[in-house]
């Protein structure tokens, strides 16, 4: 699928977004003996790992309170769900990446599915998203740390330091750089959920509560929804992880591994957690916990808020410097410029999430009004898109779709779910904002 080419290119200057054509079937990154860095260097195994490194590091946390709103019975059902259709997209992800080798992001496929302005709403969503899972990252890594030090210190000054850890976690320019990481932090969230659910275990919550299924508003049930939905939202990175695979084609197998432990290790987690502690479980979880295993906890899964963190803001660095420095020498070799720039984006990403996190007090909540209009359409709504195009432009137009009625109508009920997911998480991550400054929730910018 690689594309050899000429020294002469490798070394020209920047090219300008007319010469850089993502609908052109070159591969993204270029292979030669000679370069200093070399990118399609991933086995599926490690981009699995990376996966779940990306994806299972908040998302388990969330989970028990959902149960707890809506009942064990739906919301397992749910967790189940999203996660077998996450894998159905994936599918549809990574069909799309290999008929187009030279997609590197979101960005790229938004200008081989709609032009210009796709790309640059797709690009621009893609960074923001990623921005913004960086921050929830260091917020989860601060709340880590206070829970260790027994809030001994400004919780601006905990955020500071794991802001600093986490950009260089980031400053790799090559993902292989990361990949062994990858799979310690998936021991680590593994052992994480496991000391909490032992910690829940010996520790039940007297005269607790549960319930089967819970009636409720649309308002709390979509609310619930939204945290097994977005636990699986990680679809967005996947285009990039797949550009550094030695093996492309390899890719479904990441997929496979990703979901299969994603979903079976979120179901157990929620159900145990919910089990021993009731309806009354906090999010995160693991402040239903007592002191000492909610510490244990909290410390155990801090090497994992830290690398999740710090992919995120690779991805967001990542997308820029190949949309300006792809086929340049500033890609393949150590230059002044490509480092500059390199080490400046990832500052860049990091430090603004880290102003996010103490300077917007609802940054939390902000958090879901992202995943709402950007994830529910990375992970769900966009493969759809993805599915038609191809199957339309590869397939032989209109009588190709319709060779295939199953699974256009599956494509286009993938985007229902996505515009719906969209539209009714918008909402409700607004009017929880609403309720936060009714109910006097919300704190001071710069605050401890």
């Amino acid at each position: 699928m690689s594309t050899s080419h000429s020294e002469e290119k490798s070394i020209a200057p920047p090219p300008s977004d007319a010469q850089v054509d993502p609908k052109a079937d070159t591969d993204v990154f270029e292979e030669q003996p000679g370069h200093d860095f070399h990118y399609k260097t991933l086995s599926w195994q490690f981009v699995s790992l990376l996966m779940i490194a990306e994806i299972v590091s908040n998302g388990m946390l969330s989970l028990p309170s959902a149960l707890a709103v809506v009942g064990i019975v739906p919301a397992v059902i749910l967790i189940i769900f999203f996660g077998s259709f996450a894998l159905y997209t994936a599918k549809l992800l990574i069909d799309f990446k290999l008929n187009h080798p030279s997609v590197h992001n979101m960005g790229d496929a938004g200008y081989i599915l709609g032009g210009w302005s796709a790309r640059e709403i797709l690009s621009l969503g893609t960074i923001i998203f990623a921005i913004f899972g960086t921050g929830s990252e260091l917020l989860s890594g601060q709340q880590a740390l206070s829970t260790l030090s027994n809030n001994g210190l400004c919780t601006i000054y905990l955020l500071l330091i794991f802001s600093v850890a986490t950009l260089l976690v980031a400053l790799p320019r090559t993902l292989d750089r990361v990949a062994w990481l990858g799979l310690f932090s998936v021991c680590l969230i593994t052992l994480s959920g496991l000391v909490a659910m032992i910690g829940a275990g010996v520790n039940p919550v007297p005269g607790r509560t549960l319930s089967a299924t819970v009636p409720t508003t649309f308002y709390q049930a979509f609310l619930a929804i939204t945290n097994p939905v977005f636990a699986y939202a990680g679809h967005f990175m996947f285009f990039i992880l797949i550009s550094e695979m030695h093996t492309p084609t390899d890719a479904m197998k990441a997929a496979w591994c990703l979901q299969g432990f994603s979903t079976l290790f979120y179901t157990i987690f929620a159900i145990v957690i919910y089990v021993y502690i009731g309806n009354t479980v906090a999010s995160p979880a693991l402040l239903s916990l007592p002191p000492v295993w909610a510490k244990a906890s909290f410390g155990i899964a801090l090497g994992n808020f830290l690398i999740a963190g710090g992919l995120y803001s690779h991805t967001a660095a990542k997308i820029v410097f190949v949309r300006y420095f792809r086929h340049t020498k500033h890609m393949y070799t150590h230059t002044v410029l490509g480092w500059a720039v390199w080490i400046g984006l990832c500052f860049g990403a990091v430090a603004v999430a880290f102003i996010l996190a103490i300077a917007v007090p609802i940054f939390s909540y902000l958090i879901g009004i992202a995943a709402s209009l950007f994830a529910s359409w990375y992970t769900y709504g966009i493969a759809g898109f993805f599915w038609l195009h191809d199957s339309y432009h590869l397939g032989g137009g209109w009588p190709g779709l319709r060779r295939k009625p199953g699974q256009s109508a599956l494509a286009v009920f993938t985007i229902l779910v996505g515009a719906f997911i969209c539209v009714a998480g918008t909402y409700v991550s607004i009017k929880l904002i609403d309720d936060a400054y009714k109910e006097g929730l919300v704190g001071k910018p710069f605050s401890c």
